[in-house]
């Protein structure tokens, strides 16, 4: 109502597809919608694009032979190609009647609703009667739609055990943006997903992109399951649920599973929306490795040639610990990732993003024009992106000038996207849709992705190495055991011999063993 300052509302500038049935017509169809209101027919959906809602449309018209188009029925005298097919019952030319084909409409629904073994339960005693009436014809049509919906289910089927009718939300935050992928259970089959992409929610919390995507979606969803699975609770879960029960008429559930079953449904949601999260970046990606990209780049930027190669450094740490440095490569708009390189940083102790830079750029362009090294670091780069601002900046420039190189270089900030330039006060600010910025800011992202990566590595490493590592006899469960006690090897050193035992219920002779070597 308020529009809020972060797109969850479904939109995203356009509206969602939707499948209809006008039960209102004398012989309904199926086909695509966009606006959805309370008509008396039938809807099915939201869909996240009209590719997929196309593919379920398909999937019907090869299963059902309900007609497609708007002819005016008995004022036909031959039926067109789609009869002659097998994909139209032809109610037009008056070759079925309307009892039959509304039987047929009413099996579409069901099977959209997801009650396929009820259709297929249904078609048998009708394929059987045919048989019995000497319909062999018809008989093979049923025969043959049974074996099409089998073929659907069999895809259907899923491993975990489910029971009813369900809906599983999970999504991934990234930035400024979420994806929301949305599993259908139906007669406890998968029956279909779909996947929602987010804008601005960089400042949301998991819960609260959890209820405003709930609320938003189930206002203009036609058909509420009796239970919801959730990857995160929901805020004012009593009054959502009282509202959803209202809108269902009928009982309504809200769960967030955190073992069994549905808990892996919940996390198979969650890997989905992963990877389609990943699939939309592969597809912006290809947008971004054109040379008119290139060449957008090179104009928005001045830069003296298309930016062909493109490295970009930064630095993960926690407060001066384990601080690393990365270096990525695209080229044409693409990674090179047998041209990435980590470092770990030895000149420099404490909390200085600065100097860590300045030591990860110095030990790369020093090498640049000799025979030592690889031989990637003899490419002069197109252009140098350093993840951070003007200070960040300003550290490469001296490194640079120190080496008497003149190499382009930008800062690309995260919090505004601000692109920061040498000899100008001023960030530029490039529109958010741009396929220039939207280049820099992949660049970017895969730096800091390839850093963290690296350094959550040599984190874990040291900070699960000890002095208790050289005790023999005592593995890393007991070693975990002992530091969630005592906090540190220092209070582990002081206690005796029955408060090592008594704390983590070990043997006389390993807390001997402990207490001596200690």
């Amino acid at each position: 109502q308020y529009h809020p300052r972060y797109n969850v509302s479904l939109k995203d500038d356009k509206t969602f597809p939707y499948l209809k049935i006008d039960l209102n017509e004398p012989w309904p169809r199926i086909y695509v919608t966009r606006r959805f209101v309370e008509d008396g027919a039938r809807y099915f959906g939201p869909f996240s694009s009209a590719g997929s809602v196309r593919q379920t449309l398909r999937v019907l018209h090869s299963i059902f032979p309900l007609r497609t188009c708007s002819r005016d029925v008995g004022k036909v005298s031959r039926p067109c190609l789609e009869y002659h097919l097998g994909r139209c019952l032809a109610p037009c030319s008056g070759n079925v009647s309307r009892e039959e084909y509304n039987r047929l409409v009413q099996e579409v629904i069901l099977f959209l609703e997801g009650r396929r073994d009820k259709v297929i339960r249904e078609l048998k005693k009708q394929m059987e009667e045919s048989a019995a009436r000497m319909d062999f014809e018809r008989a093979a049509r049923l025969r043959d739609q049974i074996q099409a919906i089998s073929e659907v289910i069999e895809g259907e089927k899923i491993a975990t055990v489910i029971r009813g009718d369900e809906d599983v939300i999970a999504f991934v935050q990234e930035g400024d943006q979420a994806y929301v992928q949305v599993i259908f259970v139906r007669q406890s089959r998968i029956t279909g997903r779909e996947g929602f992409l987010l804008q601005g929610t960089r400042q949301e919390t998991p819960r609260e992109v959890m209820t405003s995507f709930v609320k938003q979606y189930y206002s203009s969803c036609p058909h509420i399951p009796p239970l919801l699975l959730l990857q995160h609770p929901v805020e004012d879960r009593a009054l959502i649920t009282e509202w959803l029960k209202s809108r269902r008429g009928g009982r309504v559930e809200i769960k967030v599973p955190r073992r069994g079953a549905r808990k892996e449904l919940v996390d198979i949601a969650a890997e989905n929306a992963r990877q389609g999260l990943e699939q939309l970046k592969i597809k912006e990606l290809a947008v971004t490795t054109s040379d008119g990209v290139l060449e957008e780049l090179q104009k928005v930027l001045a830069l003296p040639k298309l930016p062909r190669r493109i490295e970009a450094y930064d630095i993960s740490n926690i407060q001066g610990s384990s601080a690393v440095g990365s270096l990525i490569v695209f080229e044409n708009g693409a990674p090179r990732p047998d041209h990435y390189r980590r470092f770990q940083i030895k000149t420099v102790s404490g909390a200085n993003d600065y100097a860590m830079l300045k030591e990860v750029l110095h030990r790369r362009f020093s090498r640049m024009g000799k025979d030592e090294g690889r031989e990637s670091w003899k490419i002069v780069p197109d252009l140098i992106l350093i993840d951070g601002g003007k200070g960040q900046l300003n550290a490469a420039l001296e490194v640079l000038n120190g080496l008497s190189l003149q190499i382009p270089v930008l800062g690309l900030a995260k919090e505004n996207e601000e692109v920061f330039l040498p000899g100008h006060e001023r960030p530029l600010l490039l529109d958010r849709s741009s396929a220039a910025l939207k280049l820099l800011q992949r660049v970017r992202d895969e730096a800091h992705r390839f850093a963290v990566g690296y350094f959550s590595r040599l984190h874990r490493r040291r900070l699960f190495t000890s002095v208790l590592d050289g005790i023999p006899g005592i593995g890393p469960k007991r070693k975990s055991a002992l530091l969630r006690h005592f906090g540190t090897i220092d209070r582990i050193r002081q206690a005796s011999v029955e408060e090592l035992i008594a704390a983590t219920g070990m043997s006389q002779q390993q807390a001997s063993k402990i207490k001596e070597y200690l």
